[in-house]
This record gives structure tokens, sequence and C-alpha cells, in this order.
């Protein structure tokens, strides 16, 4: 149900938190990034290792000032409260949306780009207010909650992103139904389209039949085809696809209003199952079924640089993408000892809607509103004893100040370092390897990685979101032709970057602060443990010495590579999928943490 009053989080205690928090935010990442340079004041650090930083904006006019302590890759770890905005010697309130009007030319930000931009941020600090205003479980708590308890306590988004929660497209009536953070249940809609204009693919070992019969059931299956019937119409005729209620009730209902009044589509009401939206917003877990698939569906709504519809094109490929690397994972004994899995997306069905096609190139947003894929349930191969976590859940900080992680730590009785090192195994090694002997490349952020638990301990890791974010970069290696779609012309020299941006500087420096900051486990334990991680890994694959040593992980520094600066550039396609090293803000060099640990 939607509440009574659904802005009753909109409260000026709560905006004032939630603006303090974003500012903190913006101003950490963004001098991570090299857009402002805190000027400092004096060089005595308090007792916290803290000093005092000044950032001016270019007119002079307006100064923020904040206590903070830089640490390993130039992380900036900024107290809050310390935070003041000053006009003219006049204390002035902080608020986000000030805070990129006044840094403005510092962030680069056009006019073209600015209002978009100023509209992510607030709708950003909104959906923060809400998380603030929630009652949600603490830390401690949450390490005996059940997967989807986790999921929906996140409070961060994207650690390095500060319009990490745009959503644009929602009402807050919407927001209610369907943010992940409002764990309200949601049944999808399903669609008969022609087979003259939709496509269905599936995995080797599965059939659109079974696939339907497993998901739907014979009644529901049933029902449709009478609802077809009663049109005169052959359900036989069609494909089915489960679609986002938004998608349906704000896009297709009038933008395919032409495909709807042919008959090429048909709308045949809700499905029985309840799901919940997951952080990436489009994709469904099954609450009815937990033992079904996940579906992710198209979403016309701008969030995080991007549309997030899906592109019937590239859906085609998908299954045999996630085949072929599935056989590649269970087939190598590297990553089998580490417990590597994958959850394979298993069926597509996209829409071509041809007069759109006609009139756009590959990038437009209307290429991409009509499409959906089925992914496994990691829930059916769950062992006795074993929970499941979003990898995100390591970065999370509940209310009260207490790290998730830690309180992981604290439970499984493990010294801080051990407990790492499993973690690592689990996700470092079948990163590296997957460089290493493949030239293969993950997009393995938090929420595209599910952790399994034990006691406190993290056995194994599941990857997914694979056929659209994983990419080989070698023109060598062997593809079958529906797989060459993932191969890409990476420069040498940014090839390395998969590890040292995507793990090291946009997971490792969080977890690795958090932990600092929690009193659990110094900054140099905690990188020599990915050293000692990484050192054992290059123990046990000798013939893969001479690649160890052309990509070098121990290296003194690598490129800066900055996500906000693709934002803040093109907030609406960050980033070409199919050629991910063009669009690359590179800014000058970080001091690699585990140069120091080099073994000789």
């Amino acid at each position: 149900m939607t509440s009574p009053d659904p802005v009753a989080h909109l409260r000026p205690e709560t905006w004032e938190r939630a603006n303090r928090l974003l500012v903190r935010k913006a101003l950490a990442e963004f001098s991570h990034e090299r857009l402002l340079t805190p000027e400092p004041e004096g060089s005595a650090a308090d007792s916290t290792g803290r000093r005092w930083y000044t950032v001016t904006a270019a007119s002079g006019a307006v100064r923020y000032r904040f206590a903070a302590r830089v640490m390993t890759l130039e992380h900036w770890d900024i107290d809050p409260e310390s935070i003041s905005r000053h006009r003219d010697g006049e204390s002035l309130p902080l608020d986000a949306v000030d805070f990129c009007l006044d840094l403005r030319d510092a962030l680069g930000l056009t006019d073209r780009i600015l209002p978009v931009y100023l509209e992510e941020i607030t709708s950003t600090l909104a959906g923060l207010a809400y998380k603030l205003d929630r009652a949600l479980p603490g830390a401690a708590k949450l390490v005996a909650a059940d997967f989807q308890t986790i999921e929906t306590s996140m409070t961060e988004g994207h650690p390095c992103f500060v319009a990490n929660n745009g959503r644009l497209g929602f009402g807050v009536d919407e927001y209610h139904r369907y943010a992940p953070e409002a764990a309200h249940p949601v049944r999808l809609i399903w669609l008969a389209a022609h087979r003259d204009h939709a496509t269905f693919t599936s995995s080797a070992d599965l059939d659109r039949e079974t696939l339907l019969r497993t998901e739907l059931g014979e009644a529901t299956l049933a029902r449709f085809a009478a609802t077809m019937t009663e049109l005169g119409l052959d359900l036989a005729d069609y494909h089915l696809i489960p679609v986002h209620p938004w998608q349906w009730w704000n896009k297709l209902s009038v933008t395919f209003a032409g495909e709807v009044a042919r008959r090429r589509l048909v709308c045949l009401g809700e499905g029985p199952d309840e799901y919940l939206a997951q952080q990436s917003i489009r994709t469904f877990f099954n609450v009815s079924h937990p033992e079904r698939h996940y579906v992710k569906t198209a979403l016309s709504v701008l969030n995080m640089g991007f549309m997030r519809g899906l592109s019937a094109a590239y859906m085609e490929a998908t299954p045999a993408i996630n085949d072929w690397l599935a056989d590649l994972i269970d087939g190598d004994e590297v990553f089998r000892a580490t417990g590597l899995t994958i959850i394979r997306e298993r069926a597509a069905v996209g829409y071509r809607h041809r007069q759109y096609e006609a009139a756009t190139d590959r990038y437009s947003p209307y290429r991409k509103m009509l499409a959906a894929l089925w992914r496994e349930s990691p829930v059916p191969d769950l062992a006795d004893g074993r929970r499941l976590a979003t990898m995100a859940s390591l970065l999370h900080v509940d209310a009260d100040g207490r790290s998730f992680a830690a309180e992981l730590i604290a439970a499984s009785g493990l010294a801080p370092a051990q407990w790492l090192r499993r973690y690592l195994t689990a996700y470092l090694t079948p990163l590296l390897h997957a460089f290493y002997a493949y030239d293969l490349a993950f997009m393995p952020h938090g929420e595209n990685v599910i952790l399994v638990l034990r006691d406190g301990v993290v056995e194994r890791a599941i990857f997914k979101d694979i056929a659209e974010e994983i990419v080989v970069m070698g023109a060598d290696a062997q593809l079958p032709p529906a797989v060459e779609r993932i191969r890409a012309d990476i420069p040498e020299d940014m090839k390395l970057l998969s590890i040292f941006t995507d793990v090291f500087d946009c997971f490792f420096r969080f977890l690795g602060a958090t932990l600092a900051d929690q009193g659990v486990l110094g900054e140099e334990e905690f990188w020599r443990t990915v050293a000692d991680c990484a050192t054992e890994y290059a123990g046990r694959v000798p013939h893969l010495a001479d690649r160890l040593a052309r990509y070098d992980l121990f290296a003194p520094e690598f490129a800066l590579s900055c996500l906000n600066r693709l934002q803040l550039r093109d907030n609406q396609q960050m980033v070409d999928l199919a050629d991910p090293s063009a669009a690359l803000q590179l800014v000058g060099a970080l001091t690699n943490p585990l140069a120091r640990f080099a073994p000789s």
C-alpha cells in the first residue's frame, strides 16, 4: 500500500540530514577525482588523524570548510558534522543542489547537463531522506537476516557516484511501489507479442514451453490463452513478455499504442507471483517462489548515467553468452577451487518496433523499451546452513554507524585478516584468473555479486548480470559466433584497469576505509592481505608468468579513472557498452597500495 502521506519522509530535519550526508559524499568523491582541490589549513592533525580543509568556488564568494583524513588511494574520509558553508563570513545552510551550483565551474557542468543533474541530485536526496526515515534493522541483526531483507536494507547505492539514485520518471507514488528500499511486492504485467516482431532465445538446456510452464503454471497460461481466444487471436502466434508495471502504464500503452491497436501487442494482465525490486531497480526477485527465476525488465527511467531500458537486439545473444561463460568456469580448475558460479541468464525475449528502429540509431532509448530476460535464482543451489547477501552489504553502515562487514567478522570468530582472506579467495581470485587466463573482465561491483555466507564467513561468490557487462579484451580469444559481441578492443595500458579501477578503487577503497574506521583492520594489513591473495594466485599459475609480468598487479601506480566525470559530461549515455574504454576519463595516477608488498 502507498503511504497515506507519500511525502512524510520529506521533513526539515530529515532533509537537512540528507543534504549533509550527500554534500559529504560530493566533497569526498569529487576531491578523489581531482575535480576539487581542497586546501589544507595548517599542518596539524587532530586525534582522529583529520585536518581542516577548505574548498572555494571559482568566484571566491562561497567556501566549504571540513575536517578530513586522506587515506589509501586518495580516499577522503570526511567528518559530515564538520562541514560548513560560508559566503563573505556568513554561515549558510548545506544544500547539495546549491553545492553543484556553487561549484559548477569546477565540476564542468554545462548548461545542457546541469538541470538534469540537479534533478538527479534532488531525487537522490529524496531517496536518502526516505531511507533515513525508515526503521531498518541494525547491522548486527542483518547478520542473521534473509537475502531479501539485506537487499532492501541497503542505503548507500553505488559508493562512487554522487547522483546515484536519480530514477527520473518515477512519481512519488511510484517510488513507494517500485523503489527497492520500499520493499513493496510487485506483480509483473504480461504482454503477448506477435512472433513477426518478437524474438525468444534460450539456453541449450531450456525451451520456451518449459520455461513458461515453470514460471507461470498451467492455470495462468490457460487464462492467457482464453484472453487471446476472446479477441479472436491464438496465443501460439505470440511470445510472452513480462513487463514492469511502470513501463506498461507510462510508456508502452502510449508510445507503442499503434502496436497495441493492431494486436501486435496484447496486454494479458498481471502474473500470479509477487516480486521484489532489487537494487538495480529493473530486476525482480520472485518472493512467491524464490526458486523461480529473477526477471529483468526494460524500464525507461533515467538512473545513474543511463536510460535503464533493455535492447531487444542485445537480448538475442544473451543465453548463448551465458552458456559459454558457464562452461568456461565449470571446466577450469582454478575457478572450481574458489567455488565461483554464475547465475545464468537462461532466456531472453525482445520486441522490435520497426518504425522507431527506422528512425533511430542503436543508442536510442526507443530501441530499448520492450525486452526481458530470465536469470537463475541462487536459492535452489544453496546448501544447508548457508545464507545469501549482496556484496554491496559489505560497505553498508547502519544508522548507528555500525558496519555490516565488521559485524560479520565478529560473528565469524575469525581474526579480521583471516576473514578478509576467505572473502578475497572467493571474490578476487576468480577476477584475477579471468583476466590473466582468458583476457576476460567482469563488472564486479557490489550489486553484481552475491556472497554465500556460512557462520558469517564468505564461502563463495556468485557473479551475475553477465551478458551486458562482461568483456573479452583479447583479439586472439576463440569465441563462438553467437558470443562474438562481448569482444572489445581495449588498449593494452587500460586492460588492467578492470581490476585497478573496478575492484581496488571502486570497492576495496571503501571496504578498507570502513574496516579501518571501525577499528577492525588497519589499512596496512588490509592491503597486505590483498597482496598476499594476489601473490598466492600467481604461485598457482606459473604457466601465466609472462602475462602476470606484462600486466603487473604490483606496479607502482595506475591511472585514476573517474566515474563521476563520465556522468557530469553525459548523464544520459555515459558509456558505449560496445566500446567501454573510449569514454574513460583518466586524470593522472594513483599510488598502487599493492606496490610496497610486491614479491621480490
